[in-house]
C-alpha cells in the first residue's frame, strides 16, 4: 500500500506566520510605547502597542486570568484538529491546506504570547474619523484571512476544482 504525500508540508507556512508574528511583536515591544499611536497612514493606520488578555475584540479580557488558560487550551486543541485535517489532505489540495496553515500559524503565534507574557501583543490600529477597529497583529490577520478563505473556498472551491481550476 503506497503512501501519498499529505498536506503536512503546509505547516512550513504556519512556521513562517509564527516567525513573522513574533518578529513584528518583538519590534513593536522594543520601539513603541503602550497606547501611544504612531501614524503610518494618517487618517487610516497607526502603529499602537496594546495588550489583550482576552480573545478577539478583547472578549473576556476582564476575566481575572482564568481566560488565559481557556484560550491556551483552545489554541492547542484547534491547532491539533487542524493539523490532523492537514494530515488527511493530499499535499496539492491548497484550497484547504492554505487556510488551515494560516489559522494554525496565527493560533500558535498568539499562544506563544499568552504563555510567555500572559496576554497577546497587538500593534496595528485601523481607524477612520472617530471609528476605530480594535488593535490586532500578524497572527490575528493570518487567522482572519484563513477563516475567510475557508468560507470562500468552501462555497466556490468545489466548482473551480470540478472545472479543473
Amino acid at each position: 500500500m503506497a503512501m501519498r504525500p499529505n498536506a503536512l508540508a503546509w505547516l512550513a507556512l504556519s512556521l513562517l506566520v509564527i516567525g513573522l508574528d513574533q518578529l513584528t511583536k518583538h519590534v513593536a515591544l522594543a520601539e513603541l510605547r503602550p497606547y501611544e499611536p504612531h501614524a503610518v497612514i494618517p487618517g487610516l493606520l497607526n502603529w499602537t502597542l496594546a495588550f489583550n488578555p482576552g480573545a478577539a475584540f478583547s472578549f473576556l479580557a476582564g476575566g481575572g486570568g482564568w481566560q488565559r488558560w481557556l484560550f491556551t487550551a483552545l489554541a492547542i486543541g484547534v491547532s491539533a484538529v487542524l493539523a490532523t485535517w492537514l494530515a488527511r489532505l493530499p499535499r496539492g489540495d491548497w484550497r484547504n491546506a492554505l487556510p488551515l496553515a494560516l489559522i494554525i500559524g496565527g493560533a500558535l503565534g498568539n499562544l506563544i504570547d499568552r504563555l510567555r507574557l500572559g496576554h497577546v501583543t497587538d500593534f496595528v490600529q485601523v481607524y477612520w474619523g472617530d471609528w476605530s477597529f480594535p488593535a490586532f497583529n500578524v497572527a490575528d490577520s493570518a487567522i482572519s484571512v484563513g477563516a475567510v478563505l475557508l468560507v470562500v473556498f468552501g462555497f466556490f472551491g468545489g466548482k473551480a476544482a470540478a472545472k479543473g481550476g
